[in-house]
């Protein structure tokens, strides 16, 4: 199936995304995904099915697609709710004048004067409110919009009854009808520029994705020319000139030049990073100094910033579990709302002596407070800023479920060999015959390893060693490869890599040699400390010792943990001698070695049983355990088997923003509590008000609207919150 991703503009609370969400599915379309807040829309498009269509079924409900095809112009009155307030304000503020104590105007209460004031403010509201409501009462999930025009049209339309016979003295609520609109498109207006504050830095790092570029090319003469191109343009292969104070445009590859590059676009630290030549840069982010020529390595969808935006996106689609109560509500509010509507004016004019004109006004209070919006607007606000906050410090959550079960975590379990350490490896020992490594050189030392062996000299054992390890992609392999690289490398017959033993080759005269771990050479050296060992034909000729860089950040971030309270825990299939040694330097409470991939998985379900825990890995042997765990964590230099099997990738190659993550699962949790509890007891305490006549509707309206304006506050506060 095609995968399609649509802007789709005009959905302003939950019930809006139900609305376009249930047209898709009952046109077939696959895995759905709709984002009220961010307009994002997302489904899998069968075979035969028109995407044309499709977009012109969901503008048909009163919404807008936005993709690559030109849309037709919309035929209503205004384009956004604060040129319709401010028209409608013209004529509601006369009629708002006589609330004022001490200020009565007499021609102002003539009805047909109030009638001539109100009609092009009921006019409006209806083209907006009336067409919302009618759409989404046919398509059997009512709106907010359906109370609004309920309300406004009550409030007219006794009005008018009363003009008409005679009796406007008692029935004169022209002005209610007008407020009424008026106030609810300041409110929406409102509701939507702190909405749009949500997305704040989601748009931040959209905007990064278009630039200027100078783009590199060569006459018939090989003379080389620059030209500015759009970066949209930009092809894989495209030559760049990047000079200081400029954006790269696209994911790069340094041909020539060195600089200094600020990558806080997704990293959210200012200080720059030095890059060299064969460095990779990443598309938005700012060269501060020097001038470099770079080639285009990815374009289009395929950058790292595309898909930070897509990940984001798809996260913020997805609905945690502690939403779905909300969601439940959000569907039966609005029916459940004008039952208690009618009922309150029934029960007022029956049960009391204030007349039916005071009880329809009661009543329409009770349309008007009401909001679904502030229900269906808790939990995706708080989760477009802290996936917001994430994207723009490095964090990628993929679903927002995991940012939900953040909070519960209160044990973590890391990986040794690039995670706690960096997974670059380098030589610090070796030993041949008489020959070791001593602070680095090689020297003649007494110790030999096999004295049969004198005629091998350093320079032939590390030719030995490279011939071997080239062939492998294990990171101390590939260590002792790039250290002792030489262009007189032995040509084998046959090699070949085994697992848990090594490299074994056969070269054309028949010799075998093998680079392997201590199991390959337990038969000839109780020395089990090193980490390579290099035999020929059964012989042991010598070994080899490597060690990985630890992170610098690991201790720090361990330490955070601690004082949180959380377990940590490091599970590796390196030596326990060597887990022991590093984890008691970072303080690590329980530290489990010499485990293959399946006892890894063993282990991550065993912790998962006692309580909620996270994995961080980075490689293949990881992918299993961290698709097990409450939550998989991978690093974005890991491979892309652990990427894919985990729920939350930190970017920068390592581990700093894992306290930050952690801390961002848990407050934006309880954002989520605080917004759900002011959405449910604003409309608990707000409605029987109205209902008892302690509101009027005109106030209800501008209260309504802050309603949602006070949920969007307190989800930005987030931004500024300290979290980790």
């Amino acid at each position: 199936m095609e995968k399609v991703n649509w802007k789709v503009e005009g959905m302003t609370c939950t019930n809006c995304a139900l609305t376009v969400n249930k047209y898709l599915q009952s046109q077939g379309m696959q895995n759905v995904k709709v984002n009220f807040i961010g307009g994002d829309v997302s489904f899998e498009l069968p075979e035969n099915s028109s995407p044309k269509a499709i977009a012109k079924g969901i503008n048909g409900l009163g919404y807008t697609v936005k993709n690559d095809e030109p849309t037709k112009k919309s035929k209503r009155l205004f384009s956004n709710h604060l040129q319709r307030f401010w028209f409608c304000f013209v004529f509601t503020g006369p009629l708002m004048l006589h609330m004022i104590p001490g200020v009565h105007i007499h021609f102002l209460m003539n009805p047909y004067v109030q009638l001539g004031l109100t009609i092009p403010v009921f006019i409006v509201g209806m083209d907006f409110f009336g067409r919302s409501a009618i759409r989404s009462l046919l398509k059997g999930i009512p709106n907010m919009n359906v109370l609004i025009a309920l309300g406004a049209v009550a409030a007219f339309g006794y009005s008018l009854y009363g003009t008409l016979i005679g009796r406007a003295e008692e029935f004169l609520f022209y002005e209610t009808a007008a407020t009424i609109i008026t106030l609810v498109f300041l409110g929406n207006w409102m509701e939507d520029r702190s909405v749009e504050t949500t997305q704040a830095a989601l748009k931040k790092l959209a905007v990064k994705q278009k630039s200027m570029a100078n783009m590199i090319a060569y006459d018939d003469q090989h003379q080389e020319h620059v030209f500015p191109v759009e970066s949209t343009s930009l092809k894989v292969g495209d030559l760049l000139l990047i000079k200081s104070g400029e954006q790269v445009p696209m994911d790069c590859k340094i041909l020539w030049g060195e600089a200094q590059i600020n990558e806080a676009i997704i990293s959210g630290e200012s200080v720059p990073v030095f890059k060299k030549m064969n460095d990779h840069l990443i598309g938005g982010s700012i060269l501060e100094s020097g001038t470099i020529k770079a080639y285009v390595t990815a374009v289009g969808e395929d950058t790292v910033l595309s898909n930070i935006l897509r990940l984001v996106r798809d996260a913020q689609s997805e609905k945690p579990p502690v939403q779905q109560l909300a969601d439940k509500i959000s569907a039966i509010f609005v029916p459940t709302v004008v039952s208690i509507a009618v009922i309150t004016v029934l029960i007022n004019y029956f049960a009391t002596d204030i007349g039916f004109g005071a009880s329809l006004l009661r009543g329409i209070a009770v349309l008007v407070i009401s909001c679904p919006c502030a229900m269906g607007l808790a939990t995706p606000a708080a989760i477009a800023v802290g996936l917001g906050r994430a994207a723009r410090n490095g964090i990628l959550f993929k679903n927002a479920k995991s940012l939900e079960i953040f909070k519960s975590i209160k044990q973590v379990v890391f990986d040794k060999t690039g995670t706690l350490t960096t997974g670059h490896f380098d030589i610090v020992g070796a030993s041949v015959g008489q020959w070791s490594i001593v602070n680095g050189q090689w020297e003649k030392t007494s110790n030999e390893v096999n004295a049969s062996n004198n005629i091998i000299t350093p320079e032939e054992f590390k030719r030995i060693a490279y011939s071997l390890e080239k062939y492998s992609n294990h990171p101390i392999a590939s260590a002792i490869s790039k250290n002792w690289k030489s262009k007189e490398d032995i040509r084998w017959a046959k090699i070949e890599e085994v697992k848990g033993l090594g490299m074994q080759a056969t070269d054309k005269d028949g010799n075998t040699y093998v680079a392997g771990s201590f199991k390959a050479a337990a038969a000839l050296t109780n020395d089990h400390s090193h980490n390579v060992y290099i035999i020929r034909n059964n012989e042991l000729l010598g070994w080899i010792d490597v060690a990985d860089e630890i992170r610098a950040e690991a201790k720090e971030v361990i330490n955070s943990l601690k004082k949180r309270g959380i377990k940590t825990i490091l599970l590796s299939g390196d030596k326990k001698e060597k887990c022991e040694q590093v984890g008691k330097i970072w303080g690590i409470d329980l530290i489990i070695g010499e485990q293959t991939p399946e006892h890894k998985l063993e282990k991550i379900a065993q912790f998962n049983q006692e309580v909620p825990t996270a994995m961080v890995g980075d490689g293949i042997n990881d992918a299993p355990a961290l698709a097990k765990a409450t939550v998989g964590i991978s690093l974005s230099d890991s491979t892309q088997v652990a990427m894919q099997s985990a729920q939350v990738v930190l970017m920068n190659h390592g581990l700093k923003n894992l306290p930050l993550a952690l801390g961002l699962g848990k407050h934006t949790y309880i954002t989520i509590k605080e917004n759900l509890f002011w959405a449910f007891a604003y409309n608990i305490v707000a409605i029987p008000v109205a209902a008892l006549g302690y509101l009027n509707p005109t106030f209800g309206a501008l209260v309504m609207g802050l309603s949602d304006v006070v949920l969007a506050v307190n989800s930005v506060r987030l931004n500024f919150k300290k979290v980790a």
